[in-house]
């Protein structure tokens, strides 16, 4: 079967996708903090999202990452994992991963490895218990830690992405890089995007471009470029010190767009050929009204036909050039 090629000779290998809005967090940075969220009949049922999967899957997408809102609130999402695992076992996907707050990883980390999980990606700002508090709002730092010895338990391999905030997390960028090397595990530090109701002002203020954090960095530390890339749009590092690996997600600051290989399906059925784009293609529609999956096919080919060559999210005039109005709980974080 013809795999999925984009205009620009991209060959689409990753898939991301939101199993649903809701999350038990409100990060300041991500959703408003009281969200109205979907109606349930508008979300894509587990059996919709296996089939929309799995039809990614035969067109050549070899990764596959659950993202939310916290995908892990979703009910019954251990069927969904376990019916994703079948890929794995026939060498059809690559990987099958997950996004989460880690607040229900101690109830689920072990079922997750059982079905072929490996590595995880914790969203994980802050050290401190009431700065974590205060960003997402509802949250419990001692629980996401209890999360995350849960998931190191059962074998995942976990990577922290920590977003870069000004005036927020500025002083923790040592704490944060000194707790993964002694924890063992990989960091990832990424640009605050300007989407959702947040006003031009508020992100500007939060704004702490990637390119200071690192000469930050390199003040402590001696730091090596890695020409590895993961799928994704980090840039890596190796800190010579501690061996271990920080990535940088700067879609501001640096555009990562030439190589883009992904893309994201929200947990209403809509294709998203690009984050920092409005334009998306229907997939409910299709995958709802027939059976057959050639309508669903087709649907998915003539979006990745549109996807465009990068996005223009800019912060450098001191204005939000760009910026896109759904909030990132709506898209997949």
């Amino acid at each position: 079967m013809e795999t999925l090629i984009d205009p620009f000779a991209r060959a689409i290998s990753y898939l991301r996708v939101s199993v649903t809005d809701r999350c038990d967090f409100r990060c300041t940075y991500c959703m408003a903090e009281h969200m109205q969220f979907l109606p349930k009949k508008d979300l894509l049922t587990l059996e919709e999202l296996d089939r929309l999967c799995s039809r990614f899957i035969r067109l050549g997408v070899g990764k596959l990452r659950i993202t939310g809102g916290e995908p892990l609130v979703r009910k019954g999402i251990m069927t969904f994992f376990q019916a994703m695992s079948r890929h794995l076992e026939t060498g059809a996907l690559n990987e099958l991963t997950l996004t989460t707050n880690g607040s229900q990883l101690a109830r689920f980390a072990a079922d997750l490895a059982a079905v072929g999980v490996r590595r995880v990606n914790v969203s994980l700002d802050t050290l401190d218990p009431a700065k974590f508090a205060a960003i997402t709002r509802w949250g419990r730092l001692d629980q996401v830690m209890e999360g995350i010895r849960a998931a190191r338990a059962a074998g995942l391999r976990i990577k922290i992405n920590a977003v870069a905030l000004k005036g927020f997390n500025e002083d923790e960028l040592f704490t944060l890089t000194d707790w993964c090397a002694g924890e063992g595990h990989d960091l990832t530090f990424i640009e605050v995007m300007p989407m959702g109701e947040m006003g031009e002002e508020m992100r500007l203020d939060q704004y702490w471009p990637l390119k200071d954090l690192r000469a930050r960095l390199a003040e402590r530390f001696t730091l090596s470029d890695l020409a590895e890339r993961s799928g994704g749009p980090a840039r890596y590092v190796r800190i010579n010190e501690t061996g271990q690996k920080v990535g940088f997600i700067t879609p501001l600051s640096h555009n990562f767009c030439e190589s883009c290989n992904r893309v994201r399906v929200t947990c209403t059925g809509e294709l998203y050929m690009c984050l920092g784009q409005e334009d998306m293609a229907d997939l409910r529609a299709p995958l709802r009204a027939s059976a057959d999956d050639a309508p669903l096919e087709q649907a998915i080919r003539a979006a990745i036909a549109r996807k465009p060559k990068g996005h223009d999210f800019d912060y450098s005039r001191q204005a939000v050039r760009g910026q896109v109005s759904r909030h990132m709980s709506h898209t997949g974080g």
